[in-house]
């Protein structure tokens, strides 16, 4: 079975996420844990999230993909910005705890020009602070695109940064298709070259997600726009092979695309259609 979802609003509560995953054929979903450009969060319902659970239960959902705020940024040049990070990202761990055994996903954030080594010593010193043994979630790092001064943009840096940690079996990654298209990793022409190159740098035990989106921008371009499936420079033809490819099709994927949801639904369905079960 093909586990896809897409990023669905918080905003309503947990119970109706569910149900919007359902009613547009979906088995997952992403959705943030606060306001996605600040830091202010709902205070979380236990009945809300029991009636998720359910449905989740019910429906043999994949696991569920929460999303830090953009404003994370855990290697700003700006202390208090720091601080904001590892308080954000704590808390957020917490809540997620009513959500067991799930997942979290972040931007590992932009050095601001004080050079990528600097900035991956301070991304893994808040994750050695946040990650705790009794947490049930696994957190990961997104690949990025890398634009302006951004970590992530290789697969060497992910791998320093998951190097750094002490509670490393509670991190892994998240592959962004647009971000990493955009980087310079071909996985339109060369896909099985660019997964063996993931495995020799970082393993594929370690990747637990996928965003799949289109890019507006072509190849090695180091911009972040998202396209809808088979609109922008990747393709649906290459998507549909990153689907169905045997070392990927297991994970759940999840759709970042510019739609409302009846755009994401109809993304659903073609993708369910072109999986090979």
């Amino acid at each position: 079975m093909l586990n896809i979802g897409c990023h669905l609003s918080a905003s309503k509560g947990y119970k109706a996420m569910g149900k919007e995953a359902l009613n547009i054929g979906a088995n997952t979903f992403q959705f943030f844990t606060r306001n996605p450009r600040g830091s202010k969060a709902k205070e979380i319902d236990p009945k809300d999230v029991d009636a998720l659970l359910e449905i989740i239960k019910e429906n043999k959902f994949a696991k569920i993909l929460a999303h830090a705020p953009y404003t994370l940024n855990a290697c700003s040049a700006d202390e208090s910005t720091r601080e904001f990070a590892v308080e954000i990202m704590a808390d957020d761990l917490k809540r997620m705890e009513y959500l067991p055994n799930n997942l979290y996903n972040f931007h590992p954030g932009s050095h601001v020009k004080q050079g990528v080594e600097v900035g991956i010593q301070l991304i893994t010193n808040m994750l050695n602070i946040v990650i705790k043994p009794e947490q049930t979630t696994t957190i990961l790092l997104e690949t990025m695109s890398g634009k302006g001064t951004e970590v992530g943009r290789s697969f060497e840096e992910l791998k320093q940064i998951l190097d750094g940690i002490t509670l490393s079996d509670k991190m892994g990654i998240c592959l962004d298709t647009c971000h990493v298209y955009d980087a310079g990793y071909d996985i339109v022409n060369d896909l099985d070259g660019v997964l063996d190159e993931f495995d020799k740098i970082i393993g594929l035990d370690k990747l637990y997600a996928i965003h799949l989106n289109d890019s507006k921008n072509p190849f090695s371009s180091h911009k972040d726009r998202h396209e809808k499936i088979g609109e922008g420079s990747i393709g649906k033809d290459a998507m549909v092979r990153i689907i169905n490819h045997p070392k990927l099709r297991h994970l759940p994927f999840f759709l970042e695309t510019p739609n409302e949801l009846p755009g994401y639904e109809q993304e659903i369905k073609m993708l369910r259609e072109a999986f090979n079960e």
